[in-house]
């Protein structure tokens, strides 16, 4: 698994799986994805789309196994209540904004039964800048405690809301991981100011949103001429390109060949051509 170090010092895999959605599955799906060499787990303090006490169940089935909890890259999230379903809430609903994101926390450590996390991440910005800065201040008082190593902002579609962020930040956004498609022109301006910052971009709905770019004469070329398929030459041009994708595929058989795609490389010019179409 290639790594790269983050601006918080932090070793992250350039492939991340996602568990959004897994449910009950989640468990199995988290140590199968392992066992094939993944090494970064996403998942989120959100019981609407995600099974995170599965994740912390995977964790110590693979701890038990000699796959340690250092040996791995563990992500949550912390999703405000918008993003939430009003019955199966994980935290107090009536608290103050900064006790909800301690709250949540709270919950993701127990679900994932660990003592830190290495990514917090705010599921979405809130309603204005004042109160997404008062969410973020409490994940920067979690990180000065040593809760996680690093933080960052999720679902963020606006440079300028990215941008005032950054600069009222104390702890700076390590991360922003945000859905790859057309119709934010792939996040090309936001992309080309987080590599100036040294932000790692993560993206995710990568291959679900994208099958005209799969279905492309140059990609399909690809494939046919590295004997790859055409997940694989995607997810190996944006990670050349400093991209670190997520992959929630629940077949096992994908996962080993997501995986394949640090084994071979691609001549500049082809890679080049591919990214054009996300330019």
């Amino acid at each position: 698994m290639k790594t790269m170090n983050t601006l918080s010092g932090v070793t992250m895999p350039c492939l991340i799986y996602g568990t959004a959605w897994k449910k009950d599955k989640t468990a199995d799906l988290v140590t199968t994805a392992v066992k094939c060499g993944f090494r970064g787990i996403d998942t989120a303090c959100q019981p609407k789309h995600y099974h995170e006490a599965g994740v912390g169940e995977a964790i110590q089935r693979l701890a038990g196994e000699g796959i340690s909890r250092q040996d791995l890259y563990i992500q949550t999230k912390f999703t405000p209540l918008n993003g939430q379903d009003p019955l199966d809430t994980p935290y107090d609903k009536r608290a103050p904004l900064s006790e909800q994101v301690l709250q949540s926390f709270d919950v993701s450590k127990k679900n994932l039964d660990v003592a830190y996390v290495d990514g917090l991440v705010l599921h979405s910005p809130l309603e204005n800048v004042e109160r997404t800065m008062i969410a973020w201040r409490a994940m920067e008082q979690i990180y000065n405690v040593g809760g996680t190593k690093q933080i960052g902002i999720s679902n963020c579609y606006d440079l300028e809301v990215l941008k005032q962020l950054y600069a009222e930040a104390y702890i700076k956004p390590a991360v922003v991981q945000n859905r790859f498609y057309r119709d934010t022109g792939y996040d090309n301006e936001m992309r080309k100011w987080c590599k100036e910052q040294k932000i790692c971009y993560q993206s995710f709905w990568t291959l679900t949103a994208n099958p005209q770019i799969l279905s492309s004469e140059i990609v399909l070329k690809a494939a046919h001429t590295y004997q790859k398929t055409t997940a694989q030459i995607l997810f190996r041009v944006l990670v050349d390109e400093g991209i670190v994708p997520l992959t929630g595929t629940c077949s096992e058989k994908h996962m080993k060949e997501d995986l394949e795609i640090f084994h071979f490389d691609l001549p500049v010019s082809l890679r080049q051509e591919i990214a054009s179409l996300f330019a």
